[in-house]
């Protein structure tokens, strides 16, 4: 790992966080549609909303009901490393548009590695494990190129670089640190689905197989039974 200051992990995960990639992937959609195609926005918020509903559905299964993989300590889907590198390499992507294809690549490719450095920071302050936040990444980089491709040829020139990329920089700067309780929400909808007073913990589900309450033995029912006293005959 990068021997890096805590609190430039801290300054770099950050830029994962729901309260500033969400409302730069609206900008985003609003922008295409703007100036491209409606089409273009809603295939960009479909892949999106469906790498949120991979992540919400893993953390759903562990939270509620103890689901996942042990031996890759994985719990679900890292939320951070998904909506980073699905958003950024869109983000540098739309705004470099009318440029040169090798321009245009060059930002996907810088947005992505933006993405991986923050899924890199989540392993470092121990909030994901590896594998957690590999999978973030793949899911978050498979939406963003899903959409590169398919909006690679959309009509240059329909929206100048200056202005996408000076709202996208405004919106970052003003919502940067801006915490969503995303994770108490997945919580909460998790014990109401699930029925369960508390969700699953990592660090328990780790140290046992299967920590649920467990039902005894028939013998030993039978054995604990107290003998029902027969009513007196008359």
């Amino acid at each position: 790992m990068p021997d890096l200051p805590i609190h430039l992990w801290y300054s770099i995960t950050s830029l994962g966080g729901a309260g500033m990639t969400l409302p730069l992937a609206l900008a985003i959609a609003i922008w295409l549609a703007v100036g491209y195609s409606w089409r273009l926005s809603v295939c960009w918020l479909a892949l999106l909303g469906s790498a949120i509903g991979i992540v919400t559905v893993t953390k759903l299964a562990f939270l509620g009901w103890g689901v996942g993989i042990r031996e890759l300590d994985f719990t679900g889907v890292s939320g951070h490393a998904m909506l980073s590198t699905s958003v950024y390499p869109v983000a540098l992507f739309l705004m470099l548009l009318p440029a040169r294809p090798a321009l245009r690549l060059f930002g996907v490719l810088v947005g992505l590695a933006a993405g991986i450095a923050v899924g890199l920071s989540r392993v470092v302050l121990s909030a994901h494990s590896p594998s957690e936040a590999v999978t973030g990444c793949l899911v978050g980089a498979l939406a963003a190129l899903v959409f590169v491709r398919i909006a690679w040829n959309a009509e240059p020139g329909r929206l100048s670089v200056l202005p996408v990329a000076v709202s996208m920089l405004v919106l970052a700067i003003v919502m940067h640190g801006v915490h969503v309780p995303t994770q108490r929400w997945v919580t909460d909808i998790a014990l109401k689905v699930s029925g369960h007073d508390r969700p699953f913990i990592r660090a328990k589900w780790k140290a046992t197989g299967d920590f649920r309450p467990q039902a005894a033995p028939l013998s030993q029912t039978l054995n604990t039974l107290e003998p029902v006293p027969r009513a007196p005959i008359a």
